[in-house]
């Protein structure tokens, strides 16, 4: 079996993979406090509670946007598992050419899921990432990463409000029964859910329009559930993408 994160600000994913398949996954709380033997912890009473055996992991691979928690997740791959975790970044083989002016500034996250969309999708695709920050990545039709944008996360914007001014309250994000919000609060779930709505989709159509012709577009993230079904441009929402590209990554690294 393949054990395979995805290191994210605010959750990990975790996932569990046999040959191709994803047999179990799990998303728990970002920690920089955390220390290897308190996520060793975690993982065993999850894979308890799948009923699955440590031993019957084989191999790691993760991927991380916080660098201080990758060797703590090394350590936890090699303490509980006894192996050794590949982790995304230089040296890696990802069969993707980056176009980043400095390919080592792109986030390993946005990489894995456009090695994932375009492997399940074709290019050119537009991968949108509703995450802590909402990112939008493009891939070419040869399967080159070409770059793309990044926006506030809708919950950072949330926080936002509600920290940086006098008076207004913290919310719940949902969509609101109307876009003329009676209340304080439906007013700042007016402009947070429908003004969202509008950044994504017109950041969508300027990206198609500079790839040339029409994309792909493919939704991951936590909040991607809520959001991707407004937006009529994306055809899919993967929440677990990054996870399968992952498992990808690992195919075309385990024998290096």
């Amino acid at each position: 079996m393949l054990l395979a994160l995805d290191i994210g600000n605010t959750t990990i994913a975790i996932g569990v993979f046999k040959g191709k398949k994803i047999l179990h996954d799990w998303r728990i709380k970002t920690d920089k406090d955390t220390t290897a033997d308190e996520y060793a912890v975690m993982l065993l009473n999850l894979f308890q509670r799948a009923g699955i055996k440590p031993d019957r992991v084989e191999a790691a691979i993760l991927s991380s946007v916080v660098p201080p928690l990758s060797p703590v997740f090394q350590a936890v791959a090699k303490d509980l598992f006894g192996v050794e975790a590949l982790v995304v970044g230089p040296g890696l083989k990802t069969g993707m050419p980056i176009l980043y002016e400095n390919p080592l500034e792109v986030g390993a996250d946005r990489v894995v899921a456009a090695i994932a969309a375009f492997g399940k999708y074709g290019g050119p695709c537009v991968i949108v990432d509703f995450g802590t920050a909402t990112t939008f990545d493009a891939v070419s039709d040869k399967g080159e990463y070409l770059g793309g944008a990044i926006a506030p996360g809708i919950q950072i914007s949330a926080e936002a409000l509600y920290l940086k001014t006098a008076r207004l309250p913290r919310i719940e994000i949902k969509k609101p029964k109307r876009a003329i919000g009676r209340t304080t609060v439906a007013s700042m779930q007016s402009g947070l859910y429908f003004g969202y709505i509008g950044l994504v989709s017109n950041t969508i159509a300027q990206i198609r329009k500079e790839l040339g012709r029409e994309a792909h577009v493919i939704a991951t993230g936590g909040f991607g559930g809520q959001i991707a079904p407004e937006v009529p441009a994306i055809e899919a929402y993967e929440p677990g993408l990054v996870l399968e590209g992952l498992r990808i990554l690992y195919e075309r690294n385990k024998d290096e």
